[in-house]
């Protein structure tokens, strides 16, 4: 299955502009989506808000992680951010969100986020789905477990309200949700990364491999695997919400 090249998507990006992941950031979610990168728009969240035109002209919305960003955090940039993911869930825009994406999104439609690193994850990890989750058009071909990458320290304690609840670990409760009544799905795990895009980025990041997984980033990327479950997530939501191959 190829998306097809009819559909456009809006990328909305929490990173500074010397984050050497903006680019592959892009990159990582064109080589998930299975489309061309040109079909992914930029825009920095940051910077100000993305206007109803610019949500208007594209077929469905992508959030990814934030580099040095929290969900859990205060400040101008964070309330403007949620009032533009509002937005997205009442235009009942087309919408998939992971890690910093995932957070945000809870939160700004009444969940509750917090900043708890002993319950960090980073690595390859294995997900649980809930019964759910098993039942779900787009989960349901993963089976019970599957391996994702992930790299968080806050997580979702609470989720809002109509969101079903998809995915667990072991020491994380929600790692991924639907909205009952919009085509949005979220996960705290990153099914637009593989093991090489994973690796990259901490070698972007490489305080986190000492702060979270505390050894030495080599022996971390030995225990790396490849998810090619998780990796079907993406298209699955396009055929999903859109048809066969976004056809």
């Amino acid at each position: 299955m190829r998306v097809s090249r009819r559909l456009r998507f809006l990328l909305l990006q929490i990173r500074n502009a010397d984050d050497p992941i903006r680019v592959q950031e892009r990159l990582c979610f064109a080589q998930a989506l299975q489309c061309e990168v040109e079909q992914i728009d930029l825009f920095d969240l940051l910077s100000g808000v993305p206007s109803a035109q610019q949500l208007n002209r594209v077929d469905m919305v992508l959030l990814g992680g934030s580099g040095h960003y929290s969900a859990a955090g205060e400040g101008a940039w964070l309330d403007q951010a949620m009032e533009s993911l509002r937005e997205v869930y009442d235009l009942a825009k087309p919408t998939f969100a992971s890690c910093w994406g995932f957070q945000a999104m809870a939160r700004a439609l009444g969940g509750q986020v917090v900043h708890d690193p002993e319950r960090a994850e980073l690595g390859t990890i294995e997900i649980t789905c809930t019964e759910a989750g098993t039942d779900d058009p787009v989960f349901q071909t993963l089976g019970e477990r599957f391996d994702a990458q992930a790299g968080h320290e806050d997580r979702v304690a609470e989720l809002p309200p109509g969101a079903i609840r998809l995915a667990l670990t072991d020491r994380v409760d929600n790692q991924a949700y639907r909205f009952a009544d919009r085509p949005i799905y979220a996960t705290q795990f990153h099914p637009e990364l593989n093991r090489d895009d994973l690796i990259g980025r901490v070698r972007a990041y490489p305080e986190y491999v000492e702060r979270i997984a505390g050894e030495p980033i080599e022996r971390f990327i030995a225990r790396c695997r490849e998810t090619p479950q998780a990796a079907s997530l993406l298209p699955r939501f396009v055929e999903h919400v859109f048809g066969h191959g976004g056809g």
